[in-house]
């Protein structure tokens, strides 16, 4: 089992940058996947970048790719979302979120554990 915290959002201009936090506890290994999704308003939550613990291989929406950053720390148990180029549409709540298992899935039931959220709001 895995508890999971975010941090780190806040309002930012568009094209500036933001690097969010997601500090996991309790007892995990190297099967552990942690992923980041968001939520606008009205919409659906979405899958954005996960990466694998043990080996720190990564995976990126399309809306996100070569925009977002997803990394590891291992000695502070901390996986960050680093987000540059910001435009209005990454608005939303984001969520980290982990789950067990060695393959990748960007489905939000397929995740069990879940973090409280953080807000990014991006003006124009």
């Amino acid at each position: 089992q895995v508890q999971l915290a975010e941090s780190g959002g806040r309002l930012v201009q568009a094209g500036g940058s933001l690097r969010l936090s997601c500090a996991a506890s309790g007892r995990f290994f190297g099967s552990l996947i942690i992923g980041w999704f968001r939520q606008a308003p009205g919409k659906e939550r979405e899958f954005v970048a996960g990466i694998k613990w043990g080996f720190g291989t990564t995976d990126y929406a399309d809306s996100v790719k070569g925009r977002f950053t997803i990394s590891r720390d291992d000695a502070k148990n901390t996986v960050y979302l680093q987000m540059n180029n910001l435009k209005s549409d990454d608005t939303a709540v984001y969520y980290c979120a982990g789950r067990f298992r060695s393959n990748w899935s960007r489905k939000n039931d397929d995740y069990p554990f879940w973090g409280q959220g953080t807000q990014v709001t991006v003006s124009s």
